[in-house]
């Protein structure tokens, strides 16, 4: 009952959220037509002012969890004035934007490696205007270098990374990757506010390979988690983050049991003190 009251409330959300219900509805109703080019649509978000162009109901559905939900910042604390934001596994934009236009004077850096998607990126953030960001057509991994990106769910959004074994597939499309550390290198960045990961399942490799260094200049982390890729779960990476300094808290899915929201800060108590005022 709970599931089913969820898809409800959601399904009202976007079509009172958007400029464009009926749109919304065809959007759902549609067929997928895999192998074909997407057919894309735009939609307006009311309350943010801001342009989509979206590929189908999974790139609305994840507009809607970003802005309308505003998952993230539910699961962690609003973007603030002036911060370094960096975005992993961007899509086509949807927190990109949203943290850009919820913390003044904040820069964004987005990395997202599907070749469609980060044109979408792109387009959403030229049609809106959006100066404070900097994308990179490329993904994060353990090391620099290849990656491999699992093209068989066939739904953009959820591409799985994985090493490169051999030169690649039909199933497959390689693209450059770089670790975290280098990433905080080639940025030349002293400190990382918040840094938010959807990356179905990589931020296992991501994470568990960072030198404590890079650890100690990030202050915030916020994530879609995936318990869907034994051997590694959630509260692994819970402890792991622990052991780096962070207080960490997790909230699950309300429809999906693999997946849900992990927040690590290194100031956590003092943040849930300030949002309580």
């Amino acid at each position: 009952m709970r599931k089913y009251l969820y898809y409800l409330q959601s399904i009202f959300k976007l079509l009172t959220g958007v400029s464009n219900p009926v749109g919304v509805v065809s959007t759902f109703l549609r067929p997928e037509n895999h192998g074909t080019p997407p057919d894309l649509q735009t939609f307006r978000l009311r309350r943010a002012g801001l342009d989509f162009t979206v590929r189908g109901k999974m790139d609305l559905w994840s507009l809607k969890e970003a802005f309308l939900d505003r998952f993230y910042e539910k699961a962690g604390v609003p973007v603030g004035n002036g911060w370094t934001v960096v975005d992993i596994g961007a899509g086509i934009g949807e927190f990109t934007l949203f943290a850009a236009r919820q913390g003044r004077d904040s820069r964004v850096y987005a990395f997202e490696p599907f070749p469609e998607s980060y044109g979408l990126l792109q387009e959403n953030l030229r049609q809106n205007a959006i100066d404070r960001v900097q994308a990179f057509h490329l993904g994060v991994w353990s090391l620099s270098g290849k990656i491999a990106l699992d093209l068989s769910p066939r739904e953009p959004l959820q591409l799985k990374s994985q090493a490169v074994s051999g030169s690649g597939n039909d199933h497959q499309v390689l693209v450059d990757c770089i670790s975290l550390d280098d990433l905080l290198r080639k940025l030349d960045l002293e400190k990382i506010d918040l840094m938010k990961l959807d990356c179905e399942g990589a931020e296992y490799p991501i994470l568990y390979s960072c030198s404590s260094q890079v650890f100690d200049r990030i202050d915030r982390v916020v994530m879609e988690y995936h318990d869907s890729l034994p051997p590694n779960c959630h509260p692994d990476l819970v402890r792991f983050l622990q052991a780096q300094g962070y207080q960490v808290r997790s909230v699950p899915n309300v429809v999906h049991k693999e997946i849900g929201y992990l927040y690590a800060s290194r100031a956590m108590n003092s943040e849930l003190g300030e949002r309580g005022r």
